[in-house]
């Protein structure tokens, strides 16, 4: 293997590495979480980390990983010595909001609301927000149960 290809593998790797442990230490994230919010599975960011790669990781991989973390792509293609940017991406349009989240949203800001009330509805939130998801097939058995 050419002594370039390997610097950039080294340099790609340690990029990635800092992105990981970015997010465990401000978010808590683990690799699952990052492989979810990313879109890039946990094998793949490994491979990179490991720098066990053949041919250059997809582009695509790399602006969702950055993305995921809110990372600019840019930098990952520098690191990775690429002669290009990353294709502009259209402002996303924030998802309508569900009515029973603006209701909660409501309470939380509500000077009437006890503080008690608001931690519960907090805790809450932070529950359900980080609980595993359920696969489909838990899903569908416990349809049939009820």
């Amino acid at each position: 293997m050419p002594h370039h290809a390997q610097g950039r593998k080294v340099a790609f790797a340690a990029f990635v590495r800092r992105a990981l442990d970015e997010a465990r230490s401000t978010r808590a994230w683990t690799g699952t979480e990052v492989a979810r919010r990313t879109g890039v599975s946990r094998q793949t960011i490994n491979r990179w980390v490991r720098g066990e790669w053949v041919s250059d990781p997809e582009p695509e991989r790399v602006i969702a990983f950055c993305e995921g973390l809110d990372l600019q792509p840019t930098a990952a293609f520098a690191v990775l010595g690429w002669d290009r940017t990353a294709p502009p991406r259209p402002d996303r349009a924030a998802p309508a909001m569900d009515p029973d989240v603006e209701a909660l949203l409501r309470r939380l800001v509500d000077p009437e609301v006890s503080d008690a009330e608001k931690f519960h509805i907090r805790e809450t939130i932070r529950y359900l927000a980080y609980r595993p998801s359920l696969t489909t097939y838990e899903q569908n058995s416990r349809k049939r149960v009820v």
